[in-house]
């Protein structure tokens, strides 16, 4: 038989765990936001390095065939679906000395990625990754 001083001992007992795990379970959501983001972020500057050497000389097929910095943020842009995308920089590095084919393309692409909850940094921090490929033609 049960003693009266212990009914309702569960509940405090339960507020605790299920806080706990309330927030092991959401800290583990935005563990893998931020996984998925940097994971985005650099496909996003794969994309852009491949766009910026088919663009990286004079050409006759293409109607744009020299790559810009502006030209390369608005690819960039346009391929972030479901992300803030003014947010989102892609910086184009050519050598000044060397645009034709053979000659190297980095792309940087930083987007600043801040958690939900207020377990983990609430500070945005910036997820970047960098690409570089080769001129083709």
């Amino acid at each position: 038989m049960r003693r009266h001083g212990q009914r309702g001992s569960g509940l405090p007992e339960m507020a605790i765990v299920a806080t706990a795990l309330l927030a092991l379970m959401f800290g583990i959501i935005d563990f893998g936001r931020a996984m998925y983001t940097y994971s985005f972020v650099t496909q996003l500057a794969r994309a852009g390095a491949r766009w910026a050497i088919v663009r990286g000389t004079g050409c006759t097929l293409l109607d744009s065939c020299t790559a810009t910095s502006a030209e390369l943020q608005t690819y960039v842009q346009s391929l972030a679906v479901g992300m803030n995308t003014s947010k989102i920089t892609a910086t184009l590095q050519l050598p000044s000395t060397c645009q034709a084919a053979g000659c190297p393309v980095l792309i940087t692409v930083k987007y600043p990625f801040s958690f939900m909850t207020g377990i983990l940094p609430s500070a945005a921090f910036n997820m970047s990754s960098s690409s570089q490929m080769v001129i083709s033609q």
